[in-house]
């Protein structure tokens, strides 16, 4: 007779994904207590000071035991950054969805945004942690190490619009594309850092949009130029007539509709 087959008591199974109603709960509940343990090491670090701030003193003030809080942080510095793998994770949601025909500098630009939308959620505590931050260098690292992840994601997602290889005279887009995703990470911490001096004061995502056009502007032009596969936006159509005969001119990645309706238009007007 054949034996059941056993499971492991560590299986997922169905509800416990984390697409089901289950699995979002528990990511819930994961992301409100890493907030809960990193508001308690935010506390003590303004009152007690960093280095005098123990893992066990954290635990305690946020009601938890000393194992809880190694199970959502390795370190008493990461403590003060709950947010990042959950911003990440939706930066990179941006990225797999972004339409066929928009830029890649441009999904890279929105996908940023998530990051500052992190920031703005709570500014109190945004300006807090930036003080720990500047006060502190372990902390500081952290930060440092935590954009870096950014960046690394961005990089990835621009040169997969590229052959990294194709380094040939002429074709600078491997360049342009890492040195591209450099500058829009630097253009969000420059407008972040400037926020936060503020006080969290002022529009945000106004000061943002401003340094993404200017990014956009110096390198946008040059990524893909020359290229006709999904490395720039869709181009209108553009028509002209030579004698009875009608001429048009679009660009292989131009929307159907969009090409039809300009060559109506230009029949209508004919």
């Amino acid at each position: 007779m054949s034996q059941p087959a056993k499971t492991s008591p560590h299986a997922a199974t169905a509800s416990d994904t984390p697409e089901s109603p289950a699995g979002t709960k528990a990511a819930a509940q994961r992301l409100k207590m890493r907030r809960e343990l990193a508001a308690a090491a935010m506390e003590l670090f303004a009152t007690k000071g960093y280095e005098a701030t123990t893992v066990d003193e954290i635990a305690a003030t946020a009601g938890v035991a000393r194992r809880t809080f190694f199970r959502h942080f390795r370190s008493k510095e990461e403590a003060i950054f709950p947010d990042h793998d959950d911003t990440l994770t939706r930066a990179e949601a941006v990225l797999d969805v972004a339409p066929a025909h928009e830029h890649p500098l441009d999904t890279v630009c929105r996908g940023i945004k998530e990051v500052m939308k992190m920031y703005a959620a709570s500014p109190a505590v945004s300006v807090e942690r930036y003080r720990l931050t500047r006060e502190v260098p372990a902390l500081r690292e952290r930060e440092i190490a935590s954009v870096a992840r950014y960046e690394r994601l961005f990089t990835r997602y621009l040169l997969a619009h590229f052959d990294e290889q194709d380094h040939h005279d002429g074709n600078d887009d491997p360049l342009l594309a890492e040195v591209a995703a450099s500058a829009v990470v630097t253009a969000h911490n420059h407008v972040l850092r400037r926020w936060l001096r503020a006080g969290g004061q002022g529009d945000v995502e106004a000061q943002l949009d401003h340094a993404f056009s200017i990014v956009r502007k110096t390198f946008g032009s040059g990524i893909g130029a020359g290229r006709t596969l999904g490395t720039a936006p869709a181009a209108p159509a553009a028509v002209r007539t030579q004698g009875e005969v009608l001429v048009a001119v679009a660009r292989t990645d131009a929307p159907l509709d969009e090409v039809m309706r300009t060559i109506e238009e230009a029949l209508r007007a004919k």
